[in-house]
């Protein structure tokens, strides 16, 4: 259940309907997520995580669009994101993502954290090796 009550009509709003607007023509289909309208209750918030998302997973960069949406497949799986988990394993099954990719990343996953787990147990120390501000010679 929500936290929060989306508004009834939120492209009542001009700055709602921008968002959306955008929304719709940065990812090339008129589907609005459930994430945005939630958000609309505040037009400022919902600006803003618009344009994070839209710089960081729609404006091409060094990682390639199916690698981000994986990766934010994983971060989601780490912070129990069920909505996440699934918006994403979604997006990144439309840019490509096969069944054996996405187990292939559930191992990833699920090794990370087995190993991220004993590592914070263990307390280990840094390998200087590792540190990149550390002196090369």
């Amino acid at each position: 259940m929500s936290t929060i009550a989306p508004p009834c009509n939120p492209e009542a709003d001009p700055r709602v309907k921008a968002v959306f607007d955008d929304i719709r023509r940065t990812r090339g289909n008129d589907f609005i997520n459930n994430l945005w309208p939630h958000l609309a209750f505040d037009p400022a918030l919902l600006e803003e995580v618009w344009s994070d998302v839209k710089a960081v997973m729609a404006t091409p960069g060094e990682i390639d669009p199916l690698t981000k949406e994986m990766i934010y497949v994983a971060v989601s799986i780490a912070n129990a994101c069920s909505y996440c988990v699934h918006s994403h394993t979604a997006a990144a099954r439309a840019k490509g993502m096969t069944d054996g990719m996405y187990a292939e990343l559930l191992r990833i996953v699920s090794l990370a954290g087995r190993t991220n787990h004993l590592a914070n147990a263990l307390q280990l120390p840094i390998d200087s090796a590792f540190d990149a501000s550390a002196d090369p010679t």
